[in-house]
């Protein structure tokens, strides 16, 4: 692992430190070379840049890994001229920059071309892909696992780490290096085993633990890409407020902050326990805090697997909602006040419990939304007024679209899923009486597609609010939906 994240700063150090010398560069990246070897720093390289051009085929990546490997292999031997390595580098740049690039395609790529020289390379090495929000990889089964390891195992493993790295980029390096090298180590046994299933039951069993850390990690950090980490903090406050509306603003607010704080701390840490301890940490506060007032919270804090304790948690389903008092909406002038920002946190919490199975995502885009409304307003010449006019547009429209989106996702998280597309189906049919049974099961496939990726507490933050965007355009006039 120390030799991984070392590579890892040298890949920080190549990219942006040029400017202290081409021979530091040269330098550093053959000092690697020699101590890692080939084959872990061909291993490496391609995990990197699988992690960086998450969306390349196969193909691309290969064809920059070797040239990669290739080029320290050949200016990094003994008695090379020095200049081998900026002569090699400069090639690299100027075939990225061919019509023909066998290389990882980017939008960017023509913006950078137009420079030369070191501009050119510090601008092409600055490129990368966004994260996936939807992750790809499909584990094959054990048999078609050990049929393609016997045929090429170097292939074999070269195809898994591309696939799975550009699934999961966003997990912490350090997270996703054991994962990667845990899974190729249990095919290698398993697949030479006299006994191959018990030995895949056996390792998966105790891989458990580590493939959820990764799949998580993947998405909270994805999640803080996307969002940041204020708006994490407000993610994660309605996450929280749905599992447990009998829960205060008080008790929820500051483990909000504190879940925000573990992943703005590990997500890019090189440290290998990092995600471990401080969610170990965060687990602790949250069933010191909730235990008592959930049941499902104490079950799962019962545990003796601290990690597991946080995963059972995470996989909470929203709690019925309570029947609580009327909900009082903030005045005018508590919203343009310094608290205002606090006022709207603690009025989404409330609607948070009181419409549990509204995910997040939506009520972050209507947050989003008030907000705007409110900066514009509470800056308007006469705010009371463009407050009350914006007031009651939304009262037209909004309770409506929240009782549409808990129902919806609130048989979404109630039923097995044929069950709910069965219902949906039914649903659509009233609707559209005289479409065709083809158009039918289009429909129904969208929006139970739509459900099942969005509906959940952990949906893909980027891709969902621009699915939840189209929804409201349909329901809500521009600028007019706000929440308080």
């Amino acid at each position: 692992m120390k030799a991984a994240v070392t590579f890892l700063l040298l890949l920080f150090v190549a990219t942006h430190a040029e400017h202290r010398g081409r021979p530091y560069v040269r330098d550093k990246v053959c000092q690697e070379f020699k101590t890692m070897g080939k084959d872990d720093y061909r291993t490496m390289a391609l995990i990197m840049n699988s992690r960086k051009f998450s969306n390349a085929t196969f193909g691309e990546i290969s064809h920059l890994v070797n040239e990669i490997v290739s080029l320290a292999e050949t200016c990094c031997a003994d008695g090379v001229d020095p200049s081998c390595y900026d002569a090699g580098s400069s090639a690299l740049s100027a075939k990225s920059c061919s019509p023909d690039s066998p290389f990882p395609a980017h939008p960017g790529i023509a913006a950078c071309c137009l420079h030369q020289g070191l501009e050119q390379k510090l601008c092409l090495a600055a490129l990368e892909h966004p994260p996936r929000q939807l992750p790809h990889y499909v584990e094959p089964s054990n048999e078609e696992l050990c049929q393609a390891f016997k045929k090429d195992p170097r292939d074999f493993a070269d195809r898994f780490l591309h696939e799975y790295v550009s699934s999961y980029g966003q997990a912490p390096l350090p997270v996703l290096l054991g994962s990667t090298r845990n899974f190729l180590s249990m095919v290698s046994t398993c697949c030479i085993s006299p006994s191959p299933t018990v030995c895949f039951l056996k390792e998966k069993l105790q891989r458990k633990t580590l493939s959820l850390l990764t799949l998580m990690s993947n998405r909270a950090c994805l999640r803080l890409t996307g969002y940041g980490k204020d708006k994490m903090k407000f993610s994660y406050l309605t996450m929280l407020a749905q599992k447990v509306p009998s829960a205060t603003f008080e008790d929820l607010s500051p483990l909000a902050e504190d879940a925000a704080e573990v992943f703005s701390q590990c997500c890019d840490s090189l440290a290998e326990d990092c995600i471990q301890q401080k969610l170990s940490e965060h687990t602790t506060k949250i069933c010191t805090t909730l235990s008592a007032k959930d049941e499902r919270f104490a079950d799962c804090c019962a545990g003796k697997n601290i990690m597991q304790n946080y995963f059972c948690i995470s996989a909470l389903q929203p709690a019925v909602a309570p029947k609580l008092p009327e909900l009082q909406k903030p005045t005018n002038k508590q919203l343009c006040d310094d608290n205002g920002p606090l006022q709207t946190r603690r009025y989404m919490f409330e609607l948070a419990r009181r419409h549990t199975n509204v995910p997040d995502v939506f009520l972050g885009k209507l947050y989003d939304a008030s907000e705007n409304v409110i900066r514009e307003c509470c800056s308007a010449k006469d705010a009371s007024k463009c407050l009350d006019s914006k007031r009651q547009q939304m009262e037209k429209e909004l309770p409506a679209f929240l009782e549409k989106t808990n129902q919806f996702c609130g048989q979404y998280n109630e039923l097995n899923f044929l069950d709910f597309k069965k219902r949906l189906k039914e649903s659509i049919k009233q609707m559209r009486p005289d479409a065709s049974p083809e158009l039918l099961t289009q429909l129904t496939d969208q929006r139970a597609d739509f459900a099942s990726t969005c509906c959940p507490a952990n949906s893909p933050p980027l891709y969902c609010a621009a699915q939840v965007t189209a929804e409201l355009a349909s329901t809500c006039k521009q600028g007019s939906c706000m929440l308080v």
